[in-house]
C-alpha cells in the first residue's frame, strides 16, 4: 500500500527531511575529513579551501534545515542566528587563515562554541515533537567543549588543522546517529 504525501502529518514530514539532511550532513563531514587528511601536509591551497568550504557548507545545510520546517509552528530564529553566526565564521576563517592555524582554530573554536549552543537548545525543542534528538543534544554539548579546548589550546604547537578534522568527524558520527534515530518518527500513521 503507498502512502500519499496528503495522508503523511507534518510532524513525519519534518523528521523525514531531517533525516535526509543528517545523512547528507554526515556524508559531506566524513568527505571533508578525508580529503582534510590527504591534503593538510600536501596541498596547502586545497586546506585552506576545506577551511573555508566548511562553515560556509554549515550555513547551506542551516537553510536546509529551515526548509524540512517550513510549514510549521517551530521558531527558526535558532538557525537564523546560525547563518548569520556560520557566515561570519566564514569571513573569520578567511581572516584568519592570513595569521595562521592558531587564529584558524580560535575562529573554529569560537564558532564550535556558539553553533554547540543553538544544536544543544534545537535538541531539546524538537525532542518533545520529534523524539530521537539526543544525539543532536549530545553534540551540541561536545561541540561547545571542543571550541573552549580549540581556543585553549589554540598555540600549542601539537594542535593543527587534522584536530579540527577529528572534531568533524565525531559531529559525522553523531548526524549519522541523529538520521538514525529519527527513523521511527519518519513512518507516518494509520
Amino acid at each position: 500500500m503507498s502512502v500519499s504525501t496528503a495522508t503523511i502529518s507534518a510532524p513525519v514530514r519534518v523528521a523525514q527531511a531531517l533525516r535526509t539532511l543528517y545523512f547528507v550532513r554526515a556524508g559531506f563531514s566524513l568527505v571533508w575529513v578525508s580529503l582534510v587528511f590527504l591534503s593538510v601536509k600536501s596541498s596547502p591551497t586545497l586546506t585552506t579551501v576545506l577551511l573555508l568550504l566548511y562553515p560556509a557548507w554549515d550555513v547551506l545545510a542551516t537553510f536546509g534545515d529551515i526548509r524540512a520546517n517550513r510549514g510549521t509552528r517551530t521558531s527558526m530564529q535558532p538557525q537564523y542566528v546560525n547563518i548569520i553566526i556560520g557566515s561570519l565564521t566564514t569571513v573569520a576563517v578567511a581572516v584568519a587563515l592570513r595569521q595562521g592555524v592558531p587564529a584558524v582554530l580560535i575562529v573554529f573554536g569560537v564558532w564550535a562554541v556558539l553553533t554547540g549552543l543553538i544544536q544543544l537548545l534545537l535538541g531539546l525543542q524538537r525532542r518533545r515533537q520529534l523524539g530521537g534528538q539526543w544525539p543532536m543534544m549530545l553534540s551540541g554539548g561536545q561541540s561547545m567543549i571542543a571550541g573552549v579546548v580549540f581556543v585553549l589550546q589554540a598555540h600549542n604547537p601539537t594542535q593543527g588543522v587534522t584536530n579540527l578534522a577529528g572534531y568533524s568527524a565525531v559531529g559525522a558520527f553523531y548526524f549519522l546517529l541523529a538520521a538514525l534515530r529519527l527513523r521511527k518518527s519518519t513512518q507516518p500513521t494509520e
